[in-house]
């Protein structure tokens, strides 16, 4: 199996004793991680791909957070995260919408709706539409976080892994059109997750 989309395990998980002690350098080891899984286009749109080292972030800071040592309830938020790792032939982020005026939020994420019909991974002739976890957007409300997944069949995971050809995360909504090139690094770590 693919180490960087493995599922986190409860043998994964470590104590709250243990990890308080090992967060910090957990932490500094995600955030070196997650510069080169971070994709921003536009002024405030950012995708972070998630890979196992990332979701066993998120679960060790909930268990943290809420003090959660009860093993079913660790279960519980195993499967939770678990459901935002990629599966094989995948790329999955999670999209946040990042909007710092906070008298702007409102009406910035009304004109940001049906932003989850257009979002696409372009690789030559190759395009992917994304997908979207559904019930996160609705006529007349849009959350600021989304899950998405970018299902990629076999001809585009070798195009995406040929760093020659150049490949784009591309929002092209009425009001907002940007993309962004995916290379160097941050295309490598991707490319991993789609070995």
């Amino acid at each position: 199996m693919n180490e960087s989309i493995r599922p986190v395990t409860l043998d994964d998980v470590v104590g709250l004793d243990r990890y308080e002690q090992d967060r910090d350098e957990i932490r500094r080891r995600v955030i070196a991680l997650k510069k080169n899984r971070r994709v921003n286009i536009g002024d405030c749109v950012t995708f972070i791909f998630e890979n196992h080292e990332t979701v066993f972030f998120q679960v060790q800071e909930m268990l943290r957070a809420e003090a959660i040592t009860d093993l079913d309830a660790i279960r519980e938020e195993l499967e939770v995260y678990n459901a935002m790792l990629p599966a094989a032939g995948e790329l999955s982020s999670t999209m946040m919408i990042e909007i710092t005026d906070a008298e702007q939020i409102e009406a910035r994420l009304r004109q940001l709706i049906g932003i989850d019909e257009c979002v696409s991974l372009e690789i030559g002739e190759h395009r992917v539409a994304a997908e979207f976890e559904p019930g996160r957007s609705r006529e007349d409300r849009l959350s600021a976080v989304q899950y998405v997944r970018l299902r990629c069949p076999e001809e585009v995971a070798v195009a995406f892994r040929d760093e020659a050809r150049p490949a784009f995360l591309r929002i092209d909504h009425k009001n907002y059109r940007h993309s962004t090139p995916i290379e160097g690094e941050i295309r490598r770590s991707l490319a991993r997750d789609l070995a």
